[in-house]
């Protein structure tokens, strides 16, 4: 079996403004740096991503840029507002040669996602900025089940 890793990211915490529109909340101060934590854990932990699977909103793509800024990314309007089942859908046509993946998303989609995928014993939570990392044996199109080996909060680290 060919194993690969799956990395789902929560964005880093964005502003609430009124007015603005949920697409458009950037990045508050304190999660522009935790983004960039999320970016030194993931280099810490050896993992460099062959593509990063993002949603079109701000706190997204800029969670993204600055955790990855050197990686490949495709922003993928299905992520916002996305159910874990749909989410899988799109890992699942992800392309055999990437061995590791990054979805950059939102809750609950992502924290539902992790619990689908990684049958974990308790729940950890997926705060703004939260990470899970899971190893996946086969070919992406068949996923439907991995191992967390790393879950990564940005209030604890």
């Amino acid at each position: 079996m060919t194993a690969r890793t799956l990395v789902v990211l929560r964005h880093a915490k964005a502003v609430h403004t009124s007015g603005l529109a949920d697409r458009e909340r950037p990045l508050t101060d304190v999660g522009e740096r935790d983004a960039l934590k999320v970016g030194a854990a993931l280099a810490g932990m050896g993992l460099t991503p062959d593509l990063v699977l993002c949603s079109p909103s701000v706190r997204t793509r800029q969670t993204a840029d600055l955790a990855l800024p050197d990686a490949e990314t495709l922003i993928e309007p299905a992520i916002y507002e996305a159910y874990p089942d749909e989410l899988l859908t799109l890992i699942r046509r992800s392309d055999p040669e990437v061995r590791t993946l990054v979805l950059v998303g939102h809750n609950p989609g992502v924290h539902e996602l992790v619990r689908q995928l990684a049958d974990v014993d308790g729940d950890a939570g997926f705060p703004p900025g939260s990470f899970a990392v899971i190893e996946v044996d086969g070919e992406w199109a068949g996923l439907d089940a991995g191992r967390e080996i790393a879950h990564w909060n940005p209030k604890k680290h």
